[in-house]
C-alpha cells in the first residue's frame, strides 16, 4: 500500500510539473507580425503581447529627458503601410532610420504601438574597423 502511495504522489507532481512547464512555455511565446499582418488583425489584437517587424522610417522623434522615442515603422513588403511606435526606455545603439527593427509591445485601440523592448537586426554584413592608417 505504501509503494502504491508513493506512485500515485509522484504522478501527481510530475503532471504538475508539466503542466507549469507548458503554461510558463505557453505564456512566453511571442508572435512575429509584419506590419501589415498586424493591422490586418483589428481589434483582435488590442492588449496582446506581439512583435512587429519593419523599417524604421524617416522622422524620428526623441525626448532626451524623458527617454520616450516616437517613430513609424514601414511594412517591408508593402512600403506604403505603416504603424506609428512610441517607446520608453534606452535604444540600441544600432537604431537609426532605414535600419530593421523587431518591435515588442502592445498595440493599442489609439492606433500607436506601445512598445516595450526595441531590437535592431544586424546587417549579413561584416564590415571590420579600420585602424588609424587606414588598415
Amino acid at each position: 500500500m505504501g509503494k502504491r502511495k508513493l506512485f500515485i504522489g509522484g504522478l501527481v507532481i510530475l503532471v504538475a510539473v508539466v503542466f507549469l512547464g507548458y503554461q510558463g512555455f505557453k505564456s512566453s511565446v511571442t508572435y512575429y507580425y509584419e506590419v501589415n499582418e498586424l493591422l490586418n488583425q483589428g481589434s483582435s489584437i488590442y492588449g496582446q503581447n506581439v512583435r512587429v517587424g519593419g523599417e524604421v522610417a524617416p522622422g524620428v522623434e526623441q525626448n532626451v529627458e524623458s527617454l520616450l522615442t516616437r517613430f513609424t515603422i514601414i511594412d517591408i513588403n508593402n512600403r506604403e503601410v505603416t504603424l506609428p511606435v512610441e517607446y520608453k526606455g534606452a535604444l540600441p545603439d544600432t537604431f537609426n532610420e532605414g535600419r530593421h527593427v523587431l518591435i515588442e509591445g502592445k498595440y493599442s485601440p489609439t492606433g500607436v504601438f506601445e512598445a516595450s523592448q526595441v531590437l535592431t537586426k544586424c546587417s549579413s554584413k561584416y564590415i571590420p574597423a579600420q585602424d588609424e592608417t587606414g588598415k
